[in-house]
């Protein structure tokens, strides 16, 4: 069993916390286009919410994954999808790899503060010409010395204009596409680092996303996260929690989007009835809440498989395709229902619709998740199966 009662008090914790510090605030950060991180992780870190699975020398709980996973769900309980995705950058995207394979040195310098919530963190990944391709970056970090120099650019960054430090992917070498690049710690305030634009999104408001320049950067050496020439692979490791998290997020804010849609439509008349009496709704209805039981049922399954220290490529890959696909199809179908007040920015199935978009692109798109499912299936072109 994934969640015993060891949970319920963490659980309980972080529904108080979301329903009196964060969705009274929701749509006026929405309206904003950001949210105050600083202010809202430092409350985050001093409840311990930022570093539920992190080494308790760092500041963190010490708890196994599946707290992670019992946070991100209920982090879907939040009125909008980018407070829930800032967070989650935070614990679940810019830091697993530092906790894992960083030095005590770097992790004390860029860890503890993330996990306290006296800084905020970003990931530097993505390219403008390398978005889940991401063996295609161009970034170079250039070793001089004891120092790294750093050129090159990245784009969609969450969190980006106001993080402390990036987790950034660079290649260190000219060698091989996947043994060529290192994960480095940068500070957002060393010189060269500039923070171009902050982009106007689709949905997902009140996330800040930043698109950053780096000109000539220079950082020391100690601030790369384990071996050089291991980045790659760290954040293929890193990508299996990130894409687990983000499947688990979903789950409440999908519940909430029906039960709004069955409140909706059972107060709406329509040629002498409500729209909820219509068999084409409530069975609909119906149908998604039953996917989302699914979802919510592999999520699980793959939870019990990465705390118990197995390979849960197969199954994280699959919770986040099927995520982003149920997202699209629920959203869409709720949207339906509620007519053209759901084409107004004043309900929250609209909000749903634009956020949920997000879930099929980051983090790799739908079509990687499949890619990478044919690997190991061996019904890619010129592979075998297992050769993920």
């Amino acid at each position: 069993m994934l969640f015993t009662a060891d949970h319920d008090e963490p659980r309980r914790a972080l529904q108080k916390f979301i329903a009196a510090e964060i969705n009274p605030h929701v749509d006026e950060w929405e309206n904003a286009g950001i949210f105050p991180a600083h202010e809202l992780f430092k409350k985050l870190g001093d409840l311990g919410f930022l570093g539920l699975n992190k080494p308790v020398e760092f500041g963190g709980q010490g708890l196994d994954y599946s707290y992670a996973l019992m946070m991100a769900e209920e982090l879907g309980a939040i009125a909008c999808g980018g407070v829930p995705m800032a967070i989650g950058v935070q614990t679940d995207m810019a830091t697993p790899a530092l906790a894992r394979f960083g030095s005590d040195e770097v992790r004390r310098e860029f860890l503890a503060p993330a996990i306290a919530g006296d800084q905020v963190a970003c990931i530097g990944v993505s390219e403008p010409g390398a978005g889940s391709d991401v063996a295609s970056i161009k970034t170079q970090a250039r070793s001089d010395g004891d120092d790294y120099v750093i050129n090159g650019g990245k784009l969609w960054i969450t969190n980006g204009t106001q993080a402390d430090w990036i987790c950034l992917l660079a290649n260190t070498s000219d060698g091989q596409v996947h043994r060529n690049k290192s994960l480095i710690c940068v500070p957002m305030k060393t010189k060269g680092v500039q923070v171009a634009r902050k982009l106007d999104k689709l949905g997902m408001r009140s996330s800040d996303t930043a698109q950053i320049f780096f000109d000539n950067v220079r950082v020391p050496k100690r601030n790369r996260i384990g071996e050089e020439g291991k980045g790659f692979t760290y954040q293929m490791i890193q990508f299996q929690e990130e894409r687990l998290w983000g499947a688990a997020a979903c789950l409440k804010a999908h519940e909430y989007i029906i039960d709004a849609t069955i409140g909706y439509t059972r107060n709406r008349k329509a040629f002498g009835g409500s729209i909820l009496d219509n068999q084409v709704v409530h069975f609909k209805l119906a149908e998604m809440q039953t996917e989302v039981e699914l979802l919510r049922s592999l999520i699980y399954r793959a939870g019990e498989v990465l705390v118990a220290g197995e390979d849960v490529t197969r199954l994280a890959t699959m919770a986040k395709l099927k995520a982003g696909r149920l997202g699209r199809e629920l959203t869409d179908a709720c949207l339906q229902y509620w007519g053209g007040m759901g084409f107004t920015n004043e309900t929250p199935v609209s909000r749903a619709y634009r956020d949920s978009r997000l879930t099929s692109i980051g983090g790799g798109a739908d079509e990687v998740m499949l890619m990478v499912l044919c690997k190991m299936m061996g019904t890619l072109p010129g592979m075998k199966k297992g050769n993920a």
